[in-house]
């Protein structure tokens, strides 16, 4: 969720924004959008037209005259709501060799101005007004064709719902023909995979060289048994270096990464391997760079709502819920993306958007038949959102429990898992009562640790101090509507120094956890690098140009200076700066490696293929019992009626506790010997033994042999 800049004030606002803690004053208000032209118009189009046309060759449109916008025998340019099954943002293709260009700009409208239509190698189009703010023009123009908008005041802009953006944030929009069809895919009959099938790679595709990259690193991946990647955020943002939450074109692949094309390419691919592909959007905020709506449509916001971003986007409005309902849609249409995950939705206040969107994006001609998944991040833990179409939500929960018991941790958030201080978690009658354990034992029954009650770290931090409660009843759900993970791109890049657990935990019990993680019928996450015991950390890293990135490096520095390891300056300093090209390339883990790690992984996740993979529908909680101060054991029952007991023991005690009864199959221990000493009734310290029991005597055992 964190992981991103402030977004730029509107131009009319004193407001001081806020990057990462630090506040500060536009000397100009928006002044970090360009205050010229963001190009020489002139140069800008002989260079443009070269770009796609050979030496010495000449455009095949034709030259239109200054503000030529048409006769009215011309093809029409589709209205917004014409047709709720095609796009109203973006260009639309017409008869005749013509390209529709559409935008809503209500604040133009409502000033009474024009807005002009600009083509590489053509004069400018005066566009149409509409109602409802929006403007249109149709101009004989080919695939290929790049184009900008520009108002009254001679603000030049990108569109909006551009499709690619080669020259970055602040160039011009290129018109994209739609390929979803015409693509010459490898696999066109695929239709993705059930969602309980789902074991998942995050990756953030510039660390792996772009589109290219993270494609030739499928076939390791499917190799070591995951059946799904998940992309962090795509969405054209400023520069070449960023996680992806600053983007303000939502519907360009980010250029710096390859074309459209070597995105499609990298998706069929996975689909040839058997592999889904999710992608991370955000729809709460647009990133500061590059964000022109305030100039034209500030009705995007809401100016009664803060995020920790800005404004609220304001999904009151229908051309809002539009726009990213057609964001959704364009993914997962036009690239075959196998699935969404939805970043930070608690920012989002969606006067009940969100409700209706699987259900909307399910029932599109062009999605109907395939497997189309739609996983949550919500600090909210409203579980009524999984009961609406949501597949699953990334469990916050299940990371800070374990996190907690891992590393011992209790500052910031992580204070919600630790023992309280009148019940200390080294005392016998505090186990399994306010510890992380207990959270522990929650998240695997129940889903969610807090489901009501009240987060002492978000009650600090309430304006009225007064007690903040968090989270909804969520034991009605099944296993598989939570993403289990013990790192993600948030929980290891907002540490100061991107520290991974493998710096942090100790290895044997870090072992303990990634068999839980695995083996447990929640949906497991696992962050690139993760895989192979990478320690190379994941910092923060952005290239904004020169104000917006100091800003950004004193707010990183402010943002930690509550804590007492930096409230020296000079350790404050210690942090690297997120703009220097040298932080993102430390940030890149090896990834072509063998060693203990990737075989621990291979072998954990041929045990959840062949053994409970399929047992996962209709899979349901049977109990967890609390064994002593960091040990417990979860039994599931499994879809088929088989039963999975997993003992878990990360301290350093031996732990007492009921042997199982005859006639199981040990899937896994830690070490050899440990599924000896269960079934004697002692669970050795640091370790894992997973069994699987009523499945017949047909099946034979996967670790040590049935029992």
């Amino acid at each position: 969720m964190p992981g991103r800049t402030q977004p730029v004030p509107a131009p009319d606002s004193a407001v001081a924004a806020s990057w990462h803690g630090v506040r500060y004053t536009p000397a100009v208000p928006g002044s970090f959008l360009p205050t010229e032209s963001t190009f020489q118009a002139q140069e800008l189009i002989l260079n443009l037209t070269s770009f796609f046309l050979g030496t010495g060759a000449t455009s095949a449109t034709p030259r239109l005259a200054p503000l030529d916008s048409f006769s009215a025998s011309a093809p029409q340019v589709p209205a917004a709501n014409d047709d709720p099954h095609s796009y109203a943002f973006g260009p639309v293709w017409l008869p005749e060799g013509r390209i529709g260009f559409r935008l809503w700009a209500p604040d133009a409208a409502r000033r009474g101005e024009s807005v002009r239509l600009e083509i590489a190698g053509m004069g400018p189009v005066r566009m149409t007004a509409c109602e409802n703010g929006w403007y249109r023009a149709a101009v004989p123009c080919a695939d290929g064709t790049r184009y900008w908008f520009r108002l009254d005041d001679g603000t030049t802009f990108p569109d909006p719902a551009s499709r690619w953006q080669p020259n970055d944030v602040h160039g011009p929009s290129v018109a994209c023909q739609p390929k979803a069809r015409t693509y010459p895919w490898k696999c066109p009959d695929w239709r993705g995979r059930p969602w309980h099938e789902a074991v998942i790679c995050e990756l953030h595709v510039g660390l792996c060289r772009g589109f290219a990259g993270a494609m030739a690193q499928l076939q390791r991946l499917s190799a070591l048994g995951f059946t799904a990647v998940e992309l962090m955020p795509l969405a054209e943002f400023p520069g070449t270096r960023n996680w992806g939450y600053d983007g303000v074109l939502p519907f360009a692949p980010e250029s710096g990464y390859g074309t459209p094309d070597d995105l499609r390419a990298l998706v069929d691919h996975a689909h040839s391997l058997g592999m889904m592909v999710l992608l991370d959007v955000v729809y709460n905020h647009f990133g500061p760079e590059g964000n022109y709506l305030h100039h034209y449509a500030s009705a995007f916001f809401r100016q009664d709502r803060q995020t920790p971003w800005g404004p609220a986007l304001d999904f009151r409005r229908s051309e809002v819920r539009r726009f990213f309902a057609e964001n959704a849609r364009y993914w997962l249409e036009e690239f075959r993306f196998d699935g969404l995950r939805l970043d930070a939705v608690h920012a989002i206040d969606d006067e009940g958007w969100l409700t209706t969107l699987p259900s909307d994006l399910r029932a599109l001609p062009g999605l109907q038949g395939r497997h189309v998944h739609l996983v949550l991040e919500n600090d909210h833990n409203d579980a009524s959102l999984l009961s609406a179409g949501f597949d699953a939500q990334w469990n916050d929960d299940a990371h800070h429990a374990l996190h907690v018991l891992l590393t011992g941790e209790q500052d910031g958030y992580y204070r919600d898992y630790g023992a309280t201080p009148d019940r200390p978690a080294n005392t016998s009658q505090n186990a399994g009562h306010n510890t992380p354990l207990r959270h522990l034992a929650r998240v695997l029954r129940e889903g969610f640790a807090y489901q009501g009650e009240v987060s002492p770290y978000r009650s600090e931090g309430d304006p009225a101090h007064a007690p903040v409660r968090r989270g909804k009843p969520s034991g009605h759900l099944p296993p598989t509507a939570f993403v289990s993970f013990l790192q993600n791109h948030d929980q290891i890049g907002n540490r100061a120094f991107g520290d991974r657990l493998t710096t942090l935990a100790d290895p044997g019990a870090l072992r303990v956890a990634v068999a839980l993680q695995l083996l447990c019928p929640q949906v497991p996450l696992v962050f690139m690098g993760e895989e192979c015991g990478a320690q190379t950390p994941f910092y923060y890293f952005t290239s904004h140009p020169p104000e917006l990135a100091e800003a950004v490096r004193q707010g990183r520095r402010q943002e930690f200076a509550g804590m007492a390891a930096f409230r020296d300056e000079s350790q404050a300093q210690e942090i690297p700066d997120p703009n220097d090209p040298a932080t993102f390339e430390a940030s890149r883990p090896p990834m072509e490696v063998e060693n203990d790690w990737t075989r621990y992984y291979r072998r954990l996740l041929a045990i959840r293929r062949e053994w409970l993979m399929d047992r996962l529908p209709r899979a349901r909680i049977s109990g967890v019992d609390v064994l002593g101060q960091a040990a417990l054991r979860a039994r599931w029952r499994l879809g088929d009626g088989t039963c999975l007991s997993i003992w878990v023991n990360l301290g350093e005690d031996v732990a007492a506790c009921q042997p199982p009864a005859p006639g199981y199959t040990v899937l896994h221990e830690t070490a050899s010997g440990q599924a000896d000493a269960v079934a004697g009734g002692s669970l050795p310290a640091m370790s894992c033994i997973a069994i699987l029991s009523g499945h017949g005597e047909h099946v034979h055992g996967a670790g040590s042999g049935t029992r």
